[in-house]
């Protein structure tokens, strides 16, 4: 049996999901099984095509399959074209598309593949938790052979779609409500963690000199996000927000995390979306359910990226 963690990613890329699916896919550390899409960043039908786009560039050789298109309850609410342009990953050039998407549909596939592990397999939501929450709903049994949901989503102090809340747990809320409520512990990379991984342009200068596939690839990326995340919110670095999941899974030491009772809110009301975290465990008589990340060793971080884009192909 592989001592390799087993992972399944579920995402919408976006830049920064791309630059997750790079650490992941080649880490000796990680055994990815297989990418999924949903909606959120950009449409289904274009948030897929770049997984596929990401993959053939990068040769990664794993299932993508295409998962839900809407919340599961609400309507979705518009995609983040601010950021991520009118493609979902717009800055980078890609030939033709020729890699396949996997016919089986994304629910099936995370079920299918969770029950079928021989070791517990990690989910790894870098998206709307829409795929997630039904596979769940679908298939309890999964539960038992999922080790832990490392996520990116949430805040527990200020959102960036509203006051309160973060569009991927803003983007589905009952979802979310569904996984931060299923019994298996979640690890939440929030937005109070992720915008301590702020992406400077001497970062963009540092990983030109990474001459790979995938530091060609980081760049192209970044020099796009980084413009879009100054004129959107005023950044002189964007946040590589997707990534500290997977830097979090090879190396936990880089992200210092707070045991806490979180539930969403989903009533509808101006905070809808929130995640509510119990940052001083005032609710004594509420399961902490969550491992909320608080403090990112950003050196560590950056070096995490580096060396592992260095392990693809050299150009």
């Amino acid at each position: 049996m592989s001592d390799r963690r087993k992972i399944i990613i579920d995402c919408d890329p976006g830049h920064d999901d791309a630059v997750a699916i790079m650490l992941a896919a080649r880490n000796p550390k990680i055994e990815l099984l297989g990418i999924t899409t949903v909606r959120g960043n950009q449409t289904l039908e274009k948030v897929t095509k770049n997984a596929l786009n990401i993959c053939q560039y990068l040769g990664i050789d794993v299932p993508v399959c295409q998962g839900l298109g809407e919340a599961i309850v609400r309507k979705s609410p518009p995609v983040e074209e601010r950021v991520h342009g009118d493609s979902g990953l717009d800055g980078p050039v890609f030939d033709p598309l020729t890699k396949q998407l996997d016919p089986r549909h994304a629910v099936d596939f995370i079920i299918e593949t969770v029950l079928n592990a021989d070791s517990p397999v990690t989910l790894v939501p870098t998206g709307p938790l829409s795929n997630i929450a039904m596979a769940i709903k679908k298939e309890p049994r999964i539960l038992e052979n999922i080790d832990e949901i490392v996520l990116m989503g949430g805040a527990y102090q200020h959102g960036n779609v509203t006051a309160a809340a973060e569009f991927n747990i803003y983007a589905d809320a009952e979802a979310a409500h569904v996984v931060f409520s299923c019994g298996r512990r979640v690890v939440m990379m929030g937005l109070d963690l992720t915008r301590q991984a702020l992406c400077y342009p001497e970062i963009v200068e540092r990983m030109e000199k990474v001459k790979t596939r995938a530091g060609k690839l980081f760049v192209d990326l970044m020099k796009f996000f980084c413009m879009t995340q100054k004129r959107t919110f005023g950044w002189e670095g964007g946040p590589l927000h997707d990534p500290t999941t997977i830097a979090y899974l090879i190396d936990p030491s880089c992200i210092e995390t707070k045991d806490m009772y979180s539930e969403i809110d989903i009533t509808g009301g101006p905070s809808h979306g929130r995640t509510n975290c119990d940052f001083f465990n005032l609710m004594k008589d509420k399961e902490m359910n969550s491992k909320v990340a608080v403090k990112l060793d950003v050196e560590k971080f950056w070096d995490i990226v580096e060396d592992n884009l260095r392990l693809y192909d050299s150009i």
